[in-house]
C-alpha cells in the first residue's frame, strides 16, 4: 500500500519519537508526576516576553496584505535582519541576499540538498549524529558517509574526516552545539577543517560544502564562543532555526544562509529559493517571519538550562555514570553501564525513566538524556536514577 522504502524506513523510525510514545503509555499506568521523561527535545520553557510583544504589535496593528504571498526567499527586511546578526558574528558582511526563510532547520537542510546533490553523492556526517540526517540525505538521492568522531572527546577527527572524502563527497554537515552530545567545536577545529576540505577540493577538482546545523547556537555556557563558519570555510552554509534559542519548536522557523565568499554563490542562492518552492515549502510563514525580524538579538534565559545541566551531570556522575560534560544544547550523553545501549534504556524504564539509546544516533553503547524538561521533574527524578545505579551496581 506504501512505497516498499518507506515501510522499511518505519521499522528504521526515530528511537526518540519510539521512546516517548512509550512513556505516553508509562503516564497512563503511573500518572504524570510517576514518569520521568528525557527522551524528546522539546523545550519546556516559553518563548521570551518581547515575543508576546511582537505577537500583540502585529495582532493589533494588522497590515493590508500581510498574508499573502511574498518572495520564496521570504520578507526582505526578515533577511535583512538575520543577515546583520550574522555579520556580527562573522568578519565577512551577509546580505540579505544571502539568506533565505525557510519552515525550520529540517526544512533549510532539505532545500540546501536538493539544491546541491546529484544521484549516488555523498554526504558525510559525524556520528553520533541527529538521525534523520540519514532520512534527508536519501531524500534527495545521496549517500550518507558516517564517520566516527573522538570517542573520548565528542570532536571531529580529522584523520577520519580526509580518509572519508571521495571523488563522490558532495558535503560534510556538522553540527555544534551538538545533539545529542552537546559539545562545541572550537574556532581551531574548523579552521583546521576548512583548510582540509579546501585542500580535498584542490585534489578532486569538485566544491565540497561545508553545512553547519546550528539550531542550539543561542544556548551555549560559561560564555563559550560559537565561531562562524563563515570565517572558517569558503564554501559554508549555516541552517538553523528558532526552534530552541525563542523556544518556537512549533512554529518550524528558521533560516539558510551561504557564505558570501562561496564559489559562485548567486547561482548557489537562485537554486536554493528555487528548490524551496519546488519542495513545497514554497515560503515560511508569513506571520512568523514577521514576528522573529525582531527578534535576532533575543533568546530564552540560558541559565536555566544550565542549572538543569549541573543538577543532572553532578548527580549522575556522582552516582558513577561517565559522560562528557556538555558546554552547549541542552543533552547529555552518557555512556551505557551495560554493553547493549537498548537494553540499558529497558532497565531505566523499570524505574520509569525514559531515555534513548545511542544506537539512535549512530552510536551504540551510549544513551541521550534532554534535559529541556521542568526542573521540577528532574529533580523528582533523582531517586530512581540512584535506584537505578544501585541495580546496575554503580554505587
Amino acid at each position: 500500500m506504501i512505497a516498499d522504502k518507506i515501510q522499511k524506513y518505519l521499522g528504521k523510525a526515530s528511537w526518540i519519537r519510539k521512546m516517548f510514545e512509550e512513556g505516553a503509555a508509562l503516564r497512563k499506568i503511573h500518572g504524570e508526576k510517576n514518569v520521568y521523561d528525557f527522551t524528546l527535545g522539546n523545550p519546556a520553557v516559553e518563548p521570551p516576553e518581547a515575543f508576546h510583544r511582537e505577537l500583540r504589535k502585529i495582532a493589533e496593528h494588522p497590515e493590508a496584505g500581510m498574508h499573502r504571498y511574498m518572495s520564496n526567499a521570504g520578507y526582505e527586511e526578515t533577511r535583512r535582519a538575520v543577515a546583520e546578526v550574522l555579520s556580527e558574528r562573522s568578519s565577512k558582511t551577509v546580505g540579505a541576499g544571502h539568506v533565505i526563510m525557510t519552515c525550520g532547520a529540517g526544512g533549510a537542510l532539505n532545500v540546501v540538498l536538493k539544491t546541491i546533490l546529484n544521484p549516488g553523492e555523498e554526504i558525510i556526517i559525524l556520528s553520533p549524529y541527529f538521525v534523520e540526517y540519514n532520512f534527508y540525505i536519501d531524500n534527495h538521492g545521496g549517500i550518507p558517509c558516517p564517520v566516527a568522531t573522538d570517542p573520548e572527546t565528542f570532536q571531529p577527527d580529522l584523520a577520519a574526516i580526509e580518509a572519508a572524502i571521495s571523488s563522490k563527497t558532495r558535503a560534510l554537515i556538522i553540527n555544534s552545539p551538538n545533539n545529542p552530545t552537546g559539545v562545541v567545536y572550537p574556532r581551531a577545529t574548523l579552521e583546521k577543517l576548512g583548510k582540509l576540505v579546501s585542500r580535498k577540493e584542490q585534489e578532486l577538482g569538485r566544491t565540497i560544502f561545508v553545512i553547519s546545523d546550528e539550531p542550539y547556537a543561542g544556548i551555549v555556557y560559561d560564555w563559550l564562543e560559537i565561531p562562524s563558519l563563515f570565517d572558517c570555510v569558503r564554501n559554508a552554509v549555516i541552517v538553523t532555526s528558532h526552534s530552541k534559542d525563542l523556544a518556537l519548536p512549533g512554529e518550524r522557523i528558521g533560516y539558510l544562509a551561504a557564505s558570501p565568499e562561496m564559489e559562485d554563490v548567486g547561482k548557489f542562492m537562485e537554486g536554493a529559493v528555487f528548490c524551496n518552492r519546488i519542495l513545497g515549502f514554497v515560503n515560511a510563514p508569513a506571520l512568523i517571519q514577521r514576528l522573529v525580524t525582531g527578534l535576532q538579538h533575543e533568546s530564552v534565559d540560558i541559565g536555566e538550562y544550565q542549572e538543569k545541566r549541573d543538577i543532572l551531570y553532578n548527580h549522575l556522575t556522582g552516582l558513577g555514570f561517565r559522560m562528557v560534560k556538555p558546554d552547549g544544547a541542552f543533552y547529555l550523553f552518557p555512556r551505557s553501564p551495560l554493553e547493549d545501549d537498548v537494553e540499558f534504556v529497558k532497565a531505566a524504564q523499570q524505574h520509569r525513566i525514559l531515555l534513548v539509546p545511542g544506537t539512535g544516533f549512530g552510536a551504540p553503547g551510549y544513551f541521550r538524556i534532554a534535559y529541556c524538561m521542568e526542573k521540577e521533574m528532574i529533580e523528582r527524578s533523582l531517586p530512581a536514577w540512584e535506584d537505578l545505579a544501585r541495580n546496575l551496581s554503580l554505587i
